[in-house]
């Protein structure tokens, strides 16, 4: 009986001992304060944005070069001089889309069958200057020619030769267009025709 009553006695001391040494032991050492700056991270947006030049309308695409394909040939107005014929050539686009045409066409004059190109081609006008054409669908442009009469020459000079056909190469094309036309040229190297840029219109006026 008494041995219990002393173990009663003892745990509530024993309790209060080592409360006082931990009260003790946590004022004399104090634990230093660390401090932590936090960095948020970005957000990560699902939105993806769009270029810059998304929403700018799309460039139209430039007019191509007239393919001699889809062009017409024809010949306007003609006049007559004193040694010369001047010969309005007109050049229709017969496409749906526009082109354009820069420059000087080829010429030549043409006889028999087959067609055969007599003489020089055409020398080209530098007086005229080069300016693009834009040709709207059925739209026309023109250039004109100069042809010097072949009986200006001696015979002998000019070995003179009738044709029946125009030779008109439109301006960067390869591929000609022959239209009918009676006139006279020289077979030898005589320059009789010479050429002017193409201009817009159809050149009647």
């Amino acid at each position: 009986m008494r041995a219990q009553l002393i173990a009663a006695l003892a745990a509530p001391a024993a309790i209060g001992l080592l409360a006082a040494c931990s009260t003790q032991s946590g004022s004399a050492a104090p634990q230093a304060t660390v401090t932590v700056t936090a960095h948020p991270k970005p957000a990560v947006s699902s939105t993806v944005s769009a270029p810059a030049n998304a929403s700018a309308a799309p460039s139209a695409p430039q007019t191509s070069p007239c393919s001699t394909r889809y062009l017409g040939a024809k010949v306007g107005v003609s006049q007559a001089t004193a040694g010369s014929t001047y010969v309005v050539l007109v050049l229709t686009n017969l496409n749906n889309y526009p082109c354009t045409l820069y420059g000087y066409p080829g010429v030549a004059l043409d006889a028999g069958v087959p067609v055969t190109k007599v003489g020089l081609a055409a020398a080209e006008n530098p007086a005229t200057p080069r300016e693009v054409v834009t040709l709207v669908p059925h739209g026309t442009a023109n250039a004109l020619l100069r042809i010097v009469d072949a009986a200006n020459y001696p015979a002998a000079e000019c070995s003179p030769v009738n044709t029946k056909w125009l030779q008109i190469i439109p301006p960067n094309q390869y591929v000609p267009i022959y239209v009918g036309y009676n006139t006279q040229t020289c077979a030898k190297p005589v320059q009789i025709l010479t050429v002017d840029t193409v201009q817009p219109g159809s050149g009647s006026s």
